[in-house]
């Protein structure tokens, strides 16, 4: 049985919306978007960036730069840095962190090999993982979490326990929105959509952080290769490191960012010894928020 799981049924609006968005052009609309949050011009990006603002009550308080005007672009506006003490870190040293702002959407154990999405829909961690059977073998009766960024939420991913980068998997896909109702309408929705996949090794054993596109997200970045998504071709890539490449991230580290909103999705070789209880599906966190505690290594 999962632990924390929104089993809202999809409606017929529901189904409509995502039927709408079929036969869209996914990638070449997100490339229009690209291009047009990163242009310079003030009246134009300030306009994009008061306009975002008030329409989502977003808190410029926590930014670094509280200042709208002063940001370059609109994308630099949206993946804007936060003040450091705007996301204490918990001490304890098995905490499993939340790697974003978000709302957990679902929460709980993987079930041999199967993700929960959402009631009637889910899908396998192969699936999830660009169809490496090998390495999702290592998530089977694990723990996942799914975090939705919305448009007024902090956009930066950070690691929700220290650890050291082994793989990045880039898988190409459709960038359907990931909103609430195609997560309850289009199966399988996050084994379909653009994702890059990061795959660390902790002390508590292997931990992946799952970065999914969705439409309008113009690019997907990690901390040590710079942007990544958007695909330029149809084929699953990965890169390996090992030494003396090793990258190693301590807990609440920048690891990536979504240029515009997505979803996470956090993989974990152990289920939580102490699930936290505040961590309800469809509770808001904030990036470092504690989902749980990984069992003593």
């Amino acid at each position: 049985m999962s632990v924390y799981l929104d089993e809202s049924p999809a409606t017929w609006l529901d189904y409509l919306k995502a039927a709408l968005l079929y036969p869209l052009p996914h990638h070449a609309i997100s490339r229009i978007t690209h291009w047009a949050v990163r242009v310079e011009t003030p009246w134009f990006k300030n306009l994009l960036i008061k306009t975002f603002i008030r329409v989502f009550k977003v808190d410029m308080s926590e930014a670094l730069e509280e200042d709208p005007t002063a940001y370059p672009t609109f994308n630099a506006f949206f993946t804007r840095a936060l003040k450091p003490e705007a996301r204490p870190m918990p001490d304890d040293p098995n905490a499993i962190l939340s790697p974003a702002d978000g709302t957990i959407s679902q929460m709980g154990p993987i079930e041999g090999d199967t993700i929960f999405q959402a009631k009637g829909h889910g899908f396998t961690t192969a699936e999830l993982l660009g169809g490496d059977e090998a390495l999702a073998e290592e998530f089977r009766d694990g723990w996942f979490a799914t975090i939705y960024l919305s448009p007024r939420d902090y956009h930066r991913v950070h690691m929700p326990m220290s650890g050291t980068l082994r793989k990045m998997i880039h898988v190409p896909g459709r960038l359907f929105s990931v909103a609430p109702f195609t997560v309850r309408t289009v199966p399988k929705l996050f084994a379909r959509n653009e994702r890059v996949a990061c795959i660390f090794d902790t002390e508590h054993g292997p931990m992946a952080v799952v970065l999914v596109g969705a439409i309008n997200v113009g690019s997907i970045e990690t901390v040590w290769t710079g942007e990544v998504a958007p695909c330029q071709s149809n084929c699953v890539s990965s890169n390996h490191y090992v030494d003396p490449d090793q990258i190693n991230l301590p807990t609440g580290a920048e690891l990536g960012r979504f240029n515009m909103g997505s979803t996470v999705i956090l993989l974990h070789h152990h289920r939580p010894v102490e699930p936290d209880s505040r961590s309800a599906s469809s509770a808001h966190v904030s990036m470092g928020h504690q989902l749980g505690a990984a069992p003593s290594p």
